[in-house]
C-alpha cells in the first residue's frame, strides 16, 4: 500500500509540473507576444499620448531621463525631436529599445482640388503572360520556368537597366534569339533569371506583358508651406492588373480637367471623370503608399490657396458631429461641403481608416449621391483646423465613406519609407 501511495504522489507530482510548465509557457508566450508587438519606431505628434496595453511588470522609461517616474504604457512626457525610449521588466530588466520621434505641430493649406498623377515604375511592371507563336506556327512559352510571375518588375537586361517598355522591347530585339540575362524584384528581392526569345515572322518576343507607368485622378488634399511639400489621395495608386500598389521610381502631379461626374448608388459607385492629356505639372511625386501619395511642389501658381494655413488637429481634439470637406467637381474651384463625422477610432495606426463619415450637404447628395471615385484625398475641417482627409467610401451607402487621421498624414510624409 505505501508503494502505491508513493506511485499516486508521483503521479500527481507529475500531473502539477506539467500543469505550471504549461502555465508557465503561457505566460511566456504572452510576455514574448506582447514585447515583439511594440513597434521599434514610433512617430508620435507634439502632445500625443500613446497607449500600449502592456502585460503586467512591464513599463517604459525614458533612456536618457532616468529622474522619470516609472511611465507606466504612456509615452506624453518626449520632447520633439528624437527620445530613446526603454521597455523594461519589472522596472529594472531592459527588454527592447525604442526610438521615439516627436514631430512638432505643423500648419498646412487645404486645397480640395481635382488633380491627375503620373506614376512611373522601377523597371516595367509584369501585368501578363501569353504563349508566342514561332516562324513554324508552334506555340511556345519562352518565360516558362524563368520564376517570372505577375506583379514582378524587370529592372535589368544583360546588365542594361530597364526602366520603360520601349526599353525591354529593344533589348529583346537586340537578343537574335540569343539568352537574355534578367534581373526582376519579387517582393522586394532583387532575382536573377534567363529567357531565350523567340523568333516570331516579325520579331523577337518573350511573351511577357509589360507596363512602365500607372495614372490616375484623385484629390490633392493639402499644401505644407513650411516644407513646399503636398499630399493627396489618402490611399495608394494600385495596379489595375496585380492589385498592389505601384512602387515607384519617379511620379508627376499634374492639372487635371473634369469632364462629368457619374453619380454614386448603392453597390454602384459613382465617379469624377477627368482628363489629364493636357496636364500641366504642379509637383513632383515621390513617395506612394497605402496612407496617400507624396511629393514637392514645383508650381506654386496651379494650387488654389483659397484657405489660410491652418493647424493639423491632434486626433484627441477632433470630435464626432458637423465638419466640413473640400472638393471640385466642375471647372471651378473646390466648394466646402457639410458633413457628419459618426464615428472616431482614435486608436487607429495601421490603415487610412480612422473615421466613419456621412456626407449630409444637399448639394452635394444631388451632385453626386455621397461619396465617389476621385474625391479621395478630399480635406477635411473641424472648428478650424486641419483633420483629415475622405478614402474610401461604402459600397452599401455611398453616403458614408470612411477617413484618415491628419496626423498620420502628416507622420507618413515625415517617415523615410
Amino acid at each position: 500500500g505505501h508503494d502505491n501511495i508513493e506511485k499516486e504522489l508521483e503521479i500527481k507530482m507529475k500531473k502539477t509540473f506539467k500543469i505550471l510548465l504549461i502555465v508557465c509557457l503561457f505566460f511566456l508566450y504572452i510576455y514574448v507576444y506582447n514585447i515583439a508587438a511594440i513597434p521599434q519606431n514610433i512617430i508620435l505628434s507634439e502632445g500625443e499620448n500613446i497607449n500600449f496595453k502592456l502585460a503586467l511588470g512591464l513599463g517604459l522609461q525614458n533612456s536618457d531621463d532616468y529622474e522619470t517616474t516609472w511611465v507606466s504604457s504612456n509615452l506624453n512626457k518626449s520632447k520633439v525631436g528624437n527620445n530613446k525610449v526603454e521597455l523594461k521588466l519589472f522596472n529594472s530588466i531592459a527588454v527592447k529599445d525604442i526610438n521615439v520621434s516627436v514631430i512638432p505641430t505643423t500648419t498646412v493649406i487645404p486645397v480640395g482640388k481635382a488633380i491627375g498623377m503620373k506614376l512611373y515604375t522601377k523597371g516595367v511592371l509584369v501585368v501578363g503572360m501569353s504563349e508566342i507563336e514561332n516562324e513554324e506556327r508552334i506555340k511556345e512559352k519562352p518565360y516558362e520556368n524563368s520564376g517570372i510571375e505577375e506583379g514582378d518588375s524587370i529592372i535589368a537586361i544583360n546588365n542594361e537597366e530597364i526602366n520603360t517598355t520601349d526599353e525591354l522591347i529593344q533589348q529583346v530585339n537586340n537578343s537574335n534569339g540569343e539568352s537574355l540575362k534578367i534581373k526582376y524584384v519579387k517582393d522586394d528581392k532583387i532575382l536573377e533569371t534567363s529567357i531565350v526569345p523567340v523568333k516570331t515572322k516579325e520579331d523577337y518576343k518573350i511573351g511577357l506583358w509589360v507596363r512602365d507607368a500607372a495614372a490616375g485622378i484623385g484629390t490633392l488634399t493639402f499644401y505644407e508651406p513650411s516644407t513646399n511639400m503636398f499630399m493627396s489621395l489618402g490611399h495608394g495608386i494600385i495596379d489595375i492588373d496585380t492589385e498592389e500598389i505601384v512602387d515607384i521610381s519617379k511620379g508627376e502631379l499634374v492639372t487635371a480637367n473634369i469632364l462629368s461626374i457619374i453619380k454614386g448608388e448603392k453597390n454602384k459607385p459613382g465617379e469624377i471623370k477627368g482628363s489629364i492629356t493636357k496636364g500641366v505639372a504642379i509637383g513632383d511625386i515621390y513617395k506612394n503608399t497605402k496612407m496617400g501619395v507624396y511629393g514637392n511642389v514645383k508650381n506654386r501658381q496651379y494650387i488654389d490657396t483659397t484657405y489660410n494655413e491652418m493647424e493639423v488637429a491632434e486626433r484627441s481634439e477632433i470630435k464626432t458631429g458637423k465638419a466640413t470637406i473640400l472638393c471640385q467637381l466642375d471647372s471651378g474651384t473646390p466648394q466646402e461641403y457639410q458633413i457628419e463625422i459618426e464615428r472616431i477610432y482614435s486608436n487607429n495606426n495601421t490603415d487610412n481608416k480612422s473615421m466613419l463619415i456621412k456626407i449630409t450637404d444637399e448639394e452635394l447628395l444631388n451632385k453626386t449621391g455621397g461619396i465617389i471615385q476621385g474625391m479621395s484625398g478630399a480635406p477635411i475641417m473641424q472648428n478650424g483646423k486641419f483633420i483629415g482627409a475622405v478614402t474610401n467610401v461604402l459600397v452599401k451607402d455611398p453616403t458614408k465613406g470612411y477617413a484618415i487621421f491628419g496626423d498620420l498624414l502628416i507622420k507618413q510624409m515625415r517617415s523615410s519609407n
